[in-house]
């Protein structure tokens, strides 16, 4: 490869990197600007002062924040976590103790991956509202375990597939029961793994809008991004766009911080993963 074509290629993936980020530009800008400084048709350029805690602060006053954030951290967490033991359950079953018809129930468990999730929240909300699960904390874990299964349950199947099928007969031998196995040898072998997928699930859950939106009203059950879709609401239509953008900021750092802390394991996990 020449000089001339290196650095037009550099130049190329330079312009598509700075395309690609123009919109967080756009949302960290306008989000730390204080809420009067804000101007559709100027809203390219940089603040001339920061406004961002008070935008935050008024964020929080006008919404329930607060009682949404800890539900959201109860679903981001015990949901992943319970889809992870299910889907570590299910790999197990099909590689290592070679279920019968094994790569048919592994089709059936990721065939909910092919259905829209769009196409789930009539179904749901109809379905919640006939036993009592609508707006409870209850159904929310349900559904965001249910949604997130099928992926654990593709990584898990991939890693045990490269496990030496000798470690499971000569614990056998040693006379340990399948679960005991399960339990004692080859969770801690995947720990890797399954941090990756729990990461990835908690990514998602905490960033739902949909299931949120649709299942829960109330404020100590709906989750904080349908909490603050209200900013955008009729009811809060004289909110300033910073505002929102400045609560919508704030409330992403979670995810971030969790992925930039663990940013190592999760490139390992899903490397022991072999997709």
């Amino acid at each position: 490869m020449n000089r001339l074509t290196l650095n037009v290629r550099r130049a190329v993936l330079a312009v598509l990197g700075l395309v690609w980020l123009f919109p967080t530009y756009l949302i960290i800008a306008n989000a730390v600007r204080p809420a009067d400084d804000y101007d559709p048709s100027d809203a390219v350029k940089p603040p001339s002062s920061l406004g961002l805690l008070d935008n935050v602060s008024q964020a929080w006053d006008r919404t329930a924040v607060g009682d949404t954030l800890l539900s959201t951290l109860l679903y981001s967490v015990v949901s992943p976590a319970v889809a992870v033991l299910l889907g570590a359950l299910a790999g197990y079953a099909i590689v290592v103790l070679r279920l019968k018809h094994g790569f048919a129930w592994f089709v059936v468990i990721f065939a909910g991956t092919v259905v829209p999730f769009q196409m789930l929240l009539i179904p749901l909300f109809v379905g919640y509202s006939e036993v009592s699960l609508y707006d409870s904390q209850l159904g929310l874990i349900i559904i965001y375990s249910a949604i997130n299964v099928p992926l654990a349950a593709l990584v898990m199947r991939n890693f045990f597939g490269n496990v030496a099928v000798s470690i499971f007969e000569a614990a056998r031998l040693d006379g340990a029961s399948t679960f005991r196995i399960f339990w004692r040898i080859y969770l801690p072998l995947s720990s890797a793994a399954l941090a990756a997928v729990f990461i990835l699930e908690f990514t998602f859950v905490w960033n739902d809008l949909l299931f949120g939106l649709t299942l829960s009203q109330s404020e100590t059950v709906r989750p904080v991004w349908a909490e603050l879709s209200a900013l955008t609401t009729d009811v809060y239509a004289g909110t300033p766009v910073p505002i929102a953008l400045a609560a919508g900021l704030v409330v992403s750092l979670p995810t971030v911080v969790l992925f930039l802390a663990t940013q190592r394991l999760f490139t390992r996990g899903l490397t022991l993963a072999q997709f």
